[in-house]
């Protein structure tokens, strides 16, 4: 694998793959780790805290909103003010790409008396809010936007429980909603016809607060305070997910994953990677704050056409570009398929129309469905793609093209820094020459 200057990376074929990794910090769990702290009566220390550009974003906002936030590699301390103790913003705050700090900190800056307004770049820009607004104007704030899009202008007051029934499965909005009925009267309920991640509920617990879970309800008793710990971050699952999809897609290779976070909401993706066909030996090793850890191992076996029903989707959400290119490493005429995924469209970018398009260029056979798309494998020769400043697709396209026949060029490839800096050199440390 070459860098080419700028921001494009050159991607060469790989015969094989092996070696042992660790990735980074859990981008999610950073997330809400630094959100609990700010708000905590104590100070935090957080270890092994993701390194990306979105986490980065959401220390800068705290520190914007008068938290002293201080940050040494992948260690943060951050003083916390207390619930409802952040200051008013002498300017907009800057979300960058990241949809999980502008949805969560809605949720914060909600029950706060003062105005703050949250932007982002012209990729967040695009994204749709809306179904964070309306749960949170029930709780009683106000919150303008452009046509449901940021910059959003929250408006924040005294806000009160509500029992929240979200129309689409999304963490974020659960936990935008869990964490202004933290700082609300009475009790706030997030109801989930499909569960979704609950590091949010795990964090809050290691934080200090009671949070009561029901069947598919979650609730949460206002007034409760955060004291403040030190807690380690455990590996990013997702991040993971593309070093199996190329363990799994290159014959004769094997890769071992350490200090993984392996939590149940979040491992589908190894079921649905063993019935493609895929060797996993995943070991729980620890428990830390509540967020199990442990080794994952990956291997080429016979892999084979697999599919991700609808009902699978909220669970593998963020992983669906590594399956992709999975599906694109498959045996000559074996197909992948997703469908029930149209939330696909709304992320970094249309990752439907995106991921379609690039891999349809390295030479696979791809249907785009309005939810979905179907992959069949076919011999891939390599060529350049444009990742459109989407992390994961910038990854997905580089595993894909260690199977190519030729070079593979990456246009936007800096943009896999939201979660992954250093995954090129991590990439190319890993394979074998073809």
């Amino acid at each position: 694998m070459l860098r080419a200057p700028a921001d494009v990376a050159v991607v060469r074929p790989a015969a094989r793959a092996s070696g042992r990794i660790r990735v980074p910090g859990d981008k999610s769990i950073s997330h809400r780790y630094a959100l609990l702290g700010a708000l905590a009566d104590s100070p935090t220390r957080i270890s092994n805290y993701s390194p990306g550009a979105d986490c980065a974003a959401t220390l800068e906002c705290l520190r914007a909103l008068g938290v002293d936030v201080r940050r040494a590699g992948s260690t943060v301390e951050i003083a916390g003010r207390g619930v409802r103790g952040l200051s008013a913003p002498a300017r907009d705050l800057d979300a960058a790409n990241s949809g999980t700090t502008l949805r969560l900190l809605t949720g914060v800056v909600a029950a706060h008396p003062f105005q703050t307004t949250i932007g982002g770049d012209a990729s967040l820009s695009r994204r749709p809010m809306r179904r964070v607004i309306l749960p949170l104007t029930e709780m009683g704030a106000r919150i303008g936007s452009l046509d449901g899009c940021p910059p959003l202008t929250v408006h924040g007051t005294e806000l009160h429980g509500i029992e929240c029934r979200p129309d689409v499965p999304s963490a974020q909005v659960k936990s935008a909603v869990l964490l202004a009925g933290l700082q609300a009267s009475g009790h706030t309920t997030v109801i989930e016809t499909t569960p979704t991640r609950d590091h949010t509920e795990r964090a809050l617990t290691a934080f200090g607060v009671t949070v009561t879970k029901a069947k598919d309800r979650v609730g949460i008793e206002a007034g409760q305070r955060l004291r403040g710990c030190s807690i380690e971050v455990p590996g990013d699952i997702s991040g993971a997910a593309f070093w199996s999809a190329l363990a799994a897609g290159r014959p004769g290779s094997t890769i071992e994953i350490e200090h993984i976070g392996l939590n149940p909401s979040r491992t589908a993706l190894l079921d649905i990677l063993r019935r493609a066909g895929v060797e996993i030996e995943a070991r729980t090793n620890d428990e830390v704050n509540g967020e199990p850890v442990g080794t994952l191992r990956i291997s080429a076996a016979n892999v084979r056409s697999f599919h991700i029903d609808p009902a699978e989707v909220p669970g593998v959400i963020d992983e669906i570009p590594a399956f992709a290119a999975l599906g694109a490493l498959l045996p000559e005429g074996a197909t992948m398929e997703v469908r029930g995924a149209s939330e696909l469209r709304v992320k970094e970018s249309d990752r439907i129309s995106r991921l379609a398009e690039g891999l349809h260029i390295l030479g696979a056979a791809v249907e785009e469905y309005p939810d979905g798309f179907r992959i069949e494998a076919r011999p891939l020769r390599g060529g350049t793609v444009d990742s459109a400043g989407d992390h994961r697709l910038a990854m997905a396209f580089a595993i894909a093209a260690t199977g190519a026949s030729a070079a593979t060029t990456i246009t936007s490839a800096s943009a896999v820094d939201v979660s992954y800096p250093g995954f090129f050199d991590e990439l190319e440390r890993l394979t074998r020459p073809r």
